[in-house]
């Protein structure tokens, strides 16, 4: 059997729904006028996955180099098409802040990996999103790269 996610979105008021996977429960909305800005919107719910997924990919493989992170923050910035509807990703920039005694090329290895090997969602949305990522240790660049998974 192939592994699936399945959710359920019920509408509570106005725009908003809660949503269901599993046992977690999440509030998502629109923004005004239609909505009332209660919750994430679901394209922001793409974005978020899209760091969470690389983060615990590279958090792993730090943590398998055997590197002492102190701090770790992803910050992640996708640009939209605004010309006609729908309004989809047009480009999306990662990057990658970590802290403590960490080898710099290490860190980039780990990005390197996630976004070339490992993140499916960064596999799925690079099909048709250009994902640029950044890598900084210690407040100092390490390199740089494009996702690129194979076809």
């Amino acid at each position: 059997m192939a592994n699936s996610i399945s959710t359920t979105l019920q509408l509570t008021t106005g725009m908003a729904f809660n949503a269901e996977c599993g046992p977690h429960q999440l509030l998502i909305d629109t923004k005004s006028p239609l909505g009332k800005d209660s919750g994430p919107t679901p394209k922001e719910l793409v974005v978020i996955g899209l760091a969470g997924c690389t983060a615990m990919d590279v958090a792993a493989l730090l943590k398998k180099y055997k590197q002492p992170v102190q701090q770790f923050t992803v910050k992640t910035n996708v640009e939209q098409a605004t010309e006609s509807h729908p309004h989809v990703f047009k480009t999306a920039h990662i990057e990658f802040h970590i802290e403590g005694e960490v080898d710099g090329a290490k860190a980039l290895e780990a990005v390197t990996l996630s976004q070339t090997k490992y993140c499916g969602v960064s596999a799925m949305i690079s099909k048709t999103t250009p994902i640029h990522y950044s890598v900084f240790v210690n407040g100092s660049s390490v390199g740089e790269g494009t996702a690129n998974f194979p076809a």
